[in-house]
């Protein structure tokens, strides 16, 4: 999308070089020509108005060379004013790209998150071959979350939160075996290692951009934990109504996740953002 937009004012740069330069050129090559227009008798009535100037003085030769004059200076300045303006909107454009690209990328990685989670879910509760499958694909997605961290904070960071990714994954799959077992002893267990996770996630990349408050992210991650958790009683239950609630609101909320951790990171590097 950055690249059509960069695309229209690249043609909107060149029509303003190539007519504001030309036009300038052959208006003052027709005065010997009068082809373009007849010069002494082509006056708007609203030009009359607002000059300070009479018909009689605009047709006399001598003035008529001097607003020529007044037009072939007055239109390079435009051109020049437009092509800056142009390049600032470039410039704000590419900027806006560059954290557009970001949030997109991020939405992408998280969503995969929520998505392979879900196929696990559904997968495991219905005793499918290709749960293993699914939570081997899970276990790849922590891994890109990782290294698109790592693009910002270095790769000991990508691979630290990698690791907590991976525990957080490997918890919810107890959890969801304990659950479908009917071991509450076991699912109790489970749920206090994953909330424990959560805030290990938390303080981690609070640590690493101040944009991100410990606070705000363990409410981040603890209502991740509860959305993910209605999804995995609701398929328990065979309640598929609510099921797609619990899916729909597990997705609005990674969205919302994604954002505020793109958002951190574009506060955090700004000159990474510039063009």
């Amino acid at each position: 999308m950055h690249k059509e937009f960069d695309s229209r004012l690249d043609q909107a740069w060149w029509v303003l070089r190539i007519g504001l330069g030309l036009g300038p050129f052959l208006a003052g090559l027709d005065k010997h020509f009068n082809l373009l227009a007849n010069w002494t008798g082509y006056i708007s009535p609203l030009v009359l108005k607002i000059l300070p100037f009479t018909q009689s003085y605009i047709t006399k030769g001598e003035n008529i060379k001097r607003l020529r004059l007044m037009i072939t200076m007055i239109l390079p300045m435009t051109l020049v004013l437009a092509c800056q303006i142009g390049a600032q909107a470039q410039t704000a454009g590419s900027t806006a790209s560059s954290a557009t690209t970001l949030r997109q990328d991020m939405r992408k990685l998280w969503t995969d998150h929520t998505v392979w989670t879900r196929d696990y879910i559904i997968a495991a509760i219905g005793d499918q071959p290709d749960a293993s499958t699914a939570a081997n694909r899970l276990m790849k997605n922590q891994e890109d979350i990782g290294e698109a961290v790592a693009n910002y904070y270095g790769k000991t960071a990508g691979d630290k939160l990698t690791s907590l990714l991976k525990e957080h994954i490997s918890i919810a799959v107890d959890l969801i075996k304990a659950a479908k077992a009917g071991d509450k002893a076991g699912q109790q267990q489970a749920d206090g290692r994953w909330q424990k996770n959560a805030v290990d996630i938390a303080d981690f990349l609070s640590k690493a951009n101040p944009n991100w408050p410990k606070a705000a992210l363990v409410d981040l991650m603890k209502t991740h934990l509860s959305t993910t958790t209605n999804e995995v009683v609701a398929r328990l239950n065979k309640n598929w109504d609510e099921d797609v609630r619990a899916w729909d609101a597990v997705y609005n909320h990674i969205l919302m996740m994604s954002d505020a951790l793109s958002d951190g990171i574009i506060k955090q590097f700004p000159d990474k953002f510039r063009s």
